[in-house]
Parts: C-alpha cells; sequence; structure tokens
C-alpha cells in the first residue's frame, strides 16, 4: 500500500498522532494512551503514516517506537510550493501592469 502523504494528513486522528510524536518518539502502547482509540486502531494509523513516509518505527527490544520522518513530509511542501509560485506570478503580472 502506497499513500500520498497528503491523503494520510487528511485524518484529524493522524495529524493528532503526528503531533504526538513530534515532541518525542514513542511505543504504540504509550500513544495510544493519548487517543480514546484502541491500540490496533492506532497501529492502523501508524501503518498509514509508514506507508505515507510520514513516520518511522524502530524496534527497541519487544517494542516499535514510532518518529517522525521529515523527509516524508517533502512531498507536503512541494505541492504547497507549487502554488506559491503560481501566486508570485500572479503578483509579478501586477507589478508588471
Amino acid at each position: 500500500m502506497n499513500v500520498h502523504a497528503l491523503d494520510a494528513l487528511g485524518n484529524p486522528l493522524r495529524r493528532e498522532i503526528l503531533n504526538e510524536l513530534r515532541r518525542s518518539p514513542l511505543p504504540v502502547g504509550e500513544l495510544a494512551a493519548h487517543f480514546n482509540v484502541s491500540r490496533p486502531a492506532i497501529s492502523r494509523h501508524l501503518r498509514v503514516l509508514q506507508s505515507a513516509g510520514l513516520v518511522t518505527p524502530e524496534e527497541r527490544g519487544t517494542q516499535n517506537v514510532y518518529a517522525v520522518r521529515l523527509k516524508g513530509f517533502r512531498a507536503v511542501r512541494d505541492y504547497i510550493d507549487g502554488f506559491w509560485d503560481v501566486a508570485l506570478a500572479r503578483l509579478e503580472a501586477l507589478a508588471d501592469e
């Protein structure tokens, strides 16, 4: 399953998971304790985020510890930057008038 980062970010719970992981890497169990959903549900959301390249797991003993993968946000930034190019071109056209 390959998921685009923007599609993964479309889910509010996934954005909240990323906010928690932004503070520090966490094992699935600890991460699940922050939410009112089951641990398996958190694991499913983490798989989507991992497929999108937004998080990365690291095995530490018997736990998978997840961390934000900053490189994964490049696709999001590239998409948003595309709008800036259009906006700047329009601004330049207005300035030339």
